[in-house]
């Protein structure tokens, strides 16, 4: 599974609906995307150093997924088929449905516009 931003967020915050639905995953990811995102939020969090040290423990056991050549193909077809239908979503979250069709993943988001992208599976909780 690959946690989108704000299933990160939730995770950190301790979610137990999301808990219980990402727990016997074999395979929890994030992309560098998320993370990026996530640690803007946790700048300008009043909580920044606890989150901070939840973040580097969960890093010990995730995979980080990052862009690459191979990475490229995938974002152009999201955008091709996105702007062919009419539906184009934020840039970000292009780069990461790329990146989870890339890696044959579901992505775990409240975000509903991912269901725009064919192909693509959105676990929500």
């Amino acid at each position: 599974m690959l946690l989108d931003t704000n299933a990160l967020s939730a995770l950190a915050a301790g979610d137990e609906t999301l808990i219980q639905t990402i727990e016997k995953v074999p395979r929890l990811c994030v992309t560098i995307i998320s993370l990026g995102e996530y640690s803007y939020g946790i700048a300008q969090s009043r909580h920044e150093i606890e989150l901070a040290r939840w973040l580097d423990a969960f890093l010990q056991r995730a995979d980080v997924l990052y862009l690459r050549r191979e990475t490229l193909p995938h974002y152009a077809e999201v955008r091709r088929q996105l702007k062919k239908d009419g539906t184009p979503i934020p840039a970000n979250d292009c780069w990461i449905a790329a990146l989870a069709k890339e890696h044959r993943l579901p992505v775990v988001s409240l975000d509903k516009h991912f269901d725009a992208v064919k192909g693509l599976r959105r676990i929500s909780w």
